[in-house]
């Protein structure tokens, strides 16, 4: 088992938990805490000054309603000496006093700013609180010297009637100062907080992770097989309980252990001399033994299949449930066949159950029996096949036969008919003997072909010609053949039997006025030979099926027209035996195309010339 890393530790885990928990706690505290704070020092030292902006405008009224003499000092005078005074301190960086009416500055404290007096001021703050008859502040950051400075516009009245406003900045600097100092005490604070819970937290999951450590060594030492180890017990809380637990727990299993053991050596010799698949279930189903064949025989992985239901192993659960198949106690067909791949496996079940009737489970023997079943098949289809295409015409001949020996052989008109139909019927068999025959020494494996380089064009040709003297004059016949010649390294008599077949069956199913199309084309490596009616068609589901042996798409008519249907399956073996490929197109009410394939190489062609 790997070793659980520190950074993987549980340990480690229950120290990040209370570090985050204080963390996150200290944190919406200080955050409260400040932004608390902040607000009251703001508003303290706000209220502060404009407490005394209202008694500088106590003074400034009283300046500007005083009547002079030409011996009393100018109001503007009078207006620098009241704010001069006002403004003495660290906080207040400037005041200054505009009048109402005019907008001009009546004066400042600023010793070196006095060459604004009598101007016109352009700041929106002192209109505004003009206009609206209300103070107006903000806190704005000093270009010059990067400090925050609060900036206040006060409207000054006079029996109700603005008569001017004060204009003042204010240093407001100490008191961000003060919080910066503030929250350097809270940063401190919660750092030794956390150090201080990080050695708790250690100590503390050292409890809960020391046992757990142990029962972890114990639960290592039990998967090697040692079952003598205990876990020690440090306290009666859960924990506690659970170390306990798991000692009882060991020595059941060490119990356990002994007794499944030598069934386990059993059933493990057993299992490991058998060449047939086994599966073996617990009471409920689930798989708890499957060997290798069994496993090659269905595909899977021993290692993912163990506890997995039967029925779904088997894939029978829309067929069976597990107390059905309990009660099966025979075997049963699991066919796995595609439609390409057949595949099927017999199952042999068996019911594991104690003497008292209590059943522990289920055992299932495979065996594969795909090969069987398809010779079988084979063989049976067949027998029933040749048995059937020879019984009619013997038939038909034993009728015939016991018709003439009755006294039909007298009729001078009837006698001679019954011959003929006894004799078309002996022929057929032979030609079923004969074709039946040549797939046999197809089938053997010392067949051989005698080939010789051929002219194929002209060899074409020459059958068609034969095809076209005898051909009956509603259908018609069209080459579409090169004019050059193709020599091609085949066994004639073999490709005349093939060619045969397929025009044969090409001029049974035309249509009267019908026509067979004939075509040769040249390829990379081949020639690629149709013959293309304009019949009754094939279904398109039965196409592949028409070079199997006995196969007609419409037995009745096929019988009729005296075929055997093993035509076919001969032009195929042929075909493959020449190292081509023989394939059908069809649309059902629009004819057939038979397309075959030969080996051709134009170089081998030349040299051979």
């Amino acid at each position: 088992m790997r070793r659980v890393g520190f950074l993987n530790s549980i340990r480690l885990k229950l120290v990040l938990m209370y570090i985050l928990l204080i963390l996150v706690a200290g944190q919406i505290i200080g955050v409260y805490f400040v932004r608390q704070l902040e607000e009251t020092l703001t508003t303290n030292f706000q209220t502060s000054l404009k407490g005394q902006v209202n008694m500088l405008g106590y003074n400034l009224v009283e300046q500007m309603e005083k009547e002079r003499t030409s011996e009393d000092p100018t109001l503007e005078d009078d207006v620098r000496k009241i704010l001069s005074d006002f403004a003495v301190g660290d906080d207040i960086t400037e005041a200054r006093f505009i009048g109402a009416a005019s907008l001009n500055i009546i004066g400042t404290s600023e010793p070196g700013d006095q060459n604004v007096v009598g101007k016109r001021t352009t700041e929106l703050r002192i209109k505004r609180a003009l206009l609206l008859e209300e103070e107006q502040s903000d806190i704005l950051i000093d270009r010059s010297s990067g400090h925050r400075i609060w900036v206040l516009a006060y409207p000054v009245k006079s029996e109700g009637k603005t008569i001017g406003a004060i204009y003042l900045e204010a240093n407001i600097e100490s008191v961000f100062e003060q919080m910066n100092t503030i929250n350097s005490i809270l940063a401190t604070g919660t750092a030794i907080a956390l150090g201080i819970t990080a050695i708790l937290g250690t100590l503390l999951a050292q409890t809960i992770t020391r046992p757990i450590t142990d029962m972890k060594k114990q639960a290592i030492a039990m998967a090697k097989g040692n079952f003598s180890r205990k876990v020690k017990v440090y306290g009666h809380d859960e924990i506690g309980t659970l170390a306990m637990t798991f000692n009882n727990l060991t020595k059941k299993l060490q119990e356990a252990q002994a007794t499944t053991e030598g069934e386990r050596r059993k059933l493990s010799s057993v299992l490991s001399y058998m060449t047939d698949g086994v599966i073996a279930t617990d009471r409920r189903g689930r798989v708890i033994v499957v060997n290798e064949p069994a496993a090659k025989m269905l595909g899977v992985s021993r290692e993912t299949v163990l506890s997995e239901p039967i029925v779904a192993l088997l894939d029978l659960q829309d067929t069976y449930t597990f107390e059905e198949l309990l009660e099966i106690n025979d075997s049963i067909i699991l066919d796995y066949s595609t439609k390409h791949n057949p595949y099927i496996l017999k199952a042999n079940l068996s019911v594991i159950q104690k003497e008292t009737g209590f059943v522990n489970g289920l055992i299932t023997v495979l065996h594969d029996i795909t090969e069987q079943e398809k010779i079988d098949a084979e063989r049976r289809e067949f027998v029933a096949n040749v048995s059937h295409e020879l019984r009619t015409p013997l038939t038909t001949m034993r009728s015939y036969l016991e018709a003439l020996a009755d006294g039909v052989m007298k009729d001078p008109e009837v006698g001679p008919q019954f011959l003929n139909v006894a004799q078309t019927e002996t022929e057929r068999m032979i030609r079923l003997v004969n074709d039946l025959l040549q797939l046999s020494k197809m089938d053997s494996r010392d067949y051989r072909l005698s080939k010789e380089w051929i002219d194929f064009t002209e060899f074409f040709n020459r059958i068609i010609d034969r095809f076209e003297m005898t051909k009956e004059e509603n259908v018609r016949f069209t080459r579409i053949l090169p004019r050059k010649p193709l020599f091609v390294d085949i066994d004639e008599d073999k490709l005349t039997q093939v060619l045969d077949n397929i025009i044969s069956n090409a001029m049974k199913y035309s249509p009267e006025g019908g026509e067979v199309t004939f075509t040769v084309v040249e390829e990379v490596g081949k020639i690629t030979v149709s013959v293309k009616d304009e019949g009754i068609g094939i279904p398109k589901e039965n196409v592949g099926k028409i070079f199997d042996r006995f196969y007609r798409v419409d037995k009745a008519r096929t019988r009729k027209l005296g075929g055997t249907g093993l035509g076919l399956a001969i032009a195929k073996e042929m075909i493959m035996a020449h190292g081509g490929t023989i394939w059908a197109t069809s649309e059902e009410g629009k004819g057939t195309q038979v397309i075959f394939t030969l080996p051709y190489e134009p170089s081998e062609e030349v040299d051979w010339a």
